[in-house]
This record gives structure tokens, sequence and C-alpha cells, in this order.
């Protein structure tokens, strides 16, 4: 592969450089004509599409079911919920004509979906028994990001899930907001093989209008962390402006608790950053949509053997439940065919030359570690099915051994600092108090990602005050 084609910035040279070319050159997506808003193309649609199946089927076995709410929302309702709605509306997009007639009322496009949503559920909620309202839906949404773009992580349009659910109690809400969030996880780290790590935001941090938030964050390559997805309960704030009222086993009116969740394709920018290298893309195998590319080697002669067992192989392949390609193209060296497929990312590659023919026989290439070994054609279904197991565990192990190495623990400022500028992850004695946290912000640039789940009481002081700490929090620079 030519120069110009492949990927030039280096990964530990210029990360940003290197980030923005492997998603052009593989093809995941390219740049829209408007600022801010991203084209995904196929081969990157085809990753969002397995996820979003692979979630959408685990939710749905949870009695969850999809549905679709306008992208207008007209102001009135917006201010039915007035402190959530603060919180977007500096990066609110605003329709303000419908042809050249002015609207007799603004009309938002959808910042988050939960006050369109929930004038809907005041009308079907009723009694206890509607409840729970399971409800999940996959759209897009628009969130004005002019100054500071970045495809997958920060464009002013992205696609996402967003759930929405409704209960009887504070409890059932709970429930609902854990069960989630460790779906997340699971999908996070046995599909996308990126390590996490759980807790709750601070109470300046959380989702505004939620009563709490559990978000899953993760530590990018370049020493800043990533919020992978969260999970709200949202008590009764968004129920009682709303009126999502029900009539209780205790033949009273309630008020409804409520809960939302969701991720974006900020998971496949996530990806790229984890998973690349200087090659270009690295997908793990259980999302990836081309798992193994059979490339031939041939001259005149063999050709049309070589031609026929690469799709003889092809078809083995594809009954045992292996995503898998060919590339035939004309006018390609194997070379180039070899360094195109890094770029993007296929996990394994198999290369079918005369003497593999000859010797019935195939060598397959794993894309993770460039590892090379020839297997007997009668054992490359078995052995192709259990590389691509060895690159999904492999993947995950080194990310979250990177992970581990970059995640610190440290008790004063001075240690603060000195970690934060070189880019991690770090556990730190806080005292609660939002001065303390404001004043590392400012200072450091970090903010608080997370405070675990499971509390344990610090013996040593905040950080900040030197007065004494009541939780230990993790702090980074972030996207």
């Amino acid at each position: 592969m030519s120069k110009e084609i492949g990927i030039k910035a280096k990964k530990k040279e210029d990360f940003s450089e290197w980030y923005s070319e492997v998603i052009i050159k593989s093809e995941l997506a390219d740049y829209g004509s408007v600022k801010g808003f991203m084209v995904l193309r196929p081969y990157g649609f085809q990753i969002w599409e397995i996820i979003k199946e692979t979630f959408d089927k685990w939710i749905k076995r949870l009695n969850h079911k999809n549905a679709y709410f306008p992208s207008l929302i007209p102001q009135s309702l917006l201010m039915k919920e007035r402190e959530h709605f603060k919180g977007f509306n500096p990066e609110v997009f605003w329709v303000t004509h419908a042809g050249n007639d002015e609207l007799s009322e603004k009309l938002a496009i959808r910042p988050t979906s939960e006050t369109i949503i929930y004038d809907s559920y005041a009308k079907w909620v009723r009694s206890w028994r509607d409840l729970p309202l399971l409800i999940n839906v996959w759209n897009s949404v628009l969130r004005a990001e002019i100054k500071s773009t970045k495809p997958f992580i920060r464009t002013s349009e992205f696609l996402w899930q967003e759930g929405h659910t409704v209960h009887e109690s504070k409890k059932d809400a709970d429930k609902e907001v854990r069960r989630i969030i460790k779906l997340y996880k699971r999908l996070i780290e046995d599909y996308l093989a990126i390590p996490t790590i759980i807790g709750k935001k601070s109470e300046k941090e959380k989702f505004v209008g939620a009563l709490y938030t559990i978000t899953l964050e993760s530590l990018m390559p370049d020493g800043r962390a990533l919020q992978m997805g969260t999970s709200h309960n949202l008590g009764q704030n968004f129920s009682k402006p709303f009126e999502i009222k029900f009539l209780g086993r205790d033949g009273k009116e309630h008020y409804a608790w409520t809960a939302s969740w969701g991720f974006s394709w900020r998971l496949l920018g996530a990806l790229v950053m984890v998973h690349g290298d200087d090659k270009g893309l690295i997908i793990p195998p259980k999302v990836a949509p081309i798992q193994v590319i059979i490339i031939p080697i041939f001259y005149k002669k063999e050709k049309e053997k070589i031609i026929q067992k690469v799709k003889d192989l092809k078809k083995k392949l594809k009954r045992a439940k292996v995503r898998v390609e060919f590339d035939l193209r004309e006018g390609y060296t194997p070379g180039w065919k070899y360094n195109e497929w890094e770029l993007k990312g296929v996990p394994l590659r198999i290369e079918i030359g005369p003497r593999d023919l000859a010797n019935e026989q195939a060598v397959i290439v794993r894309r993770d570690n460039s590892e090379k070994r020839m297997v007997k054609e009668e054992l490359l279904v078995r052995s192709v099915k259990e590389a691509l197991d060895s690159i999904q565990k492999d993947l995950f192990k080194r990310a979250k051994g990177w992970l581990d190495e970059n995640t610190f623990e440290v008790k004063s400022f001075g240690e603060f600092e000195e970690k934060i500028e070189k880019g991690a992850l770090i556990k730190a004695p806080w005292c609660l108090n939002q001065e303390c946290e404001i004043a590392i912000k400012e200072k450091s640039g970090a903010d608080i990602r997370l405070i675990p789940l499971v509390r344990k009481r610090p013996n040593e002081n905040c950080m900040v005050c030197e007065k004494p700490a009541k939780v230990f929090a993790y702090f980074a620079r972030a996207y």
C-alpha cells in the first residue's frame, strides 16, 4: 500500500491526527458538509449494527420494547422541566420556520428525549398494572458541538440508544439502573474488549435532573477518560412536572419513578483508540463485520484452481457462522491487499498460494500480533474459530493491563498533579465538598469521573482541603 493510502501519523507521537486518519482511511466514517456532522460509512455502520443487534436482543429478553418518538420538541414542553433543560440550552438547535412561515413557537431538535417521551407516558400510565413501562429507542440526537469536534467522540449529531422506563417505586427504578449498567459492562468488555470501571457520578457531574447517575468509564491511550455509558435514576423529578401518575395497589394516586440509560456511537471511537495501531484498525472479532479475509496468491496457470479453493473455503467458514469475505480484485498485489485489510482491522487473514493448494493447507495470520502459521485444510475451521477466540481475549487482556498500569492511587495534590500531567486515571481521597472538586478542575483540568459503588472510607485527608476524606474518587482529564 502506498504511503498516501497508509497511516502516516504515529499513535504515540500524534494521537489526535492518527485517530482521524484511521477513521477516514479505514472507511469507518467521513466528514459531513456541515461542521460537527459526520457520515457513518457502511463499514462503520456494520459495526454499529452488530453492537445494536446484540444489546437489542438482551433488553428484549428483559421485556423492553422499542418505540420511536418525534425529533421536534415544542419549547413549552421543554420548559416543563426547566432544570433539566437548562443544562442543554446552549447546545440546542432550534427550528423557527416552516418553509417561509415563521412558527408561533420554536421547536427544538431533540438533544435528548426525556421531555417528548414523558409527555406520552403521562397519557399512557394510569394504574400500577401499566407498570413497569419499559421502552427503548434507537435514534439520533443533535447537540451543537461547533468549536471542538472529534469523529464519534464529539459531534453535533450522533446515533445512540436511550432507554426510558417507568416504575412503581424507587426500589424498582434502582434495580433497573443496576441491571442495565451490568449489561453495558458486558457489552463493552466482552464484545468491544475494552475494560471499564463502574461508579457513581458526583452531584456536580450527574445527569441534570437525576437523583443519581451510574457511569462506566475507561481510559484512552492518550491518558484521557471516556464515558462509555450511563444509567440514571431520575426519581420523580420528571414524573411530577409531566404528571406521570398512577393508581397504586393501595387505591391511592402516586407519582411514578423513572429511569433512563444510554450509550452512543462514541463506543466506535473508543474501539479505534484502544485497539488500533500504526497500521490502522484492530477490530475485536465479536464486533468485526468481516472476521476473516481470504487472499489468493497465484500465477496465471494456477489461477482458476486457487480461486475455486478460495470460494470453497469461504463456503465452509460461512457454514460455521464465521463472517468471511475473499479479495479477488484484479490489479492489486497480495501485499497491497494485506496492508489494506490490516488498515481495516480484519482480525484474521487466510492466504492460499500454489504450495498451499498442493499441500492442502492454508496460512492464517492474526491482525493483533502478526502471528503466522500453517494449518491443514481439514483443521482450518476449528483453527480459525480458536484464533478468533484467542484474539478477542488477548485484546481485552492487553487493554486491561494498560488500564491497570495507568491507574494510580495518590494521597497528596502534589502527587496528583505529577500523575495527571502524564495522563492517567487517579484514585484519591476526597471530602465530598464541591468546592474542592471545582478547585481540582480549575488547577489541573481533571474532574471526578466516578465514586466507587462500594465505598471504603479513607483514613487519609482530602488532597485539597486536608480535612478528613469521606470517599475515594477517580479523577482524570476527559473527552
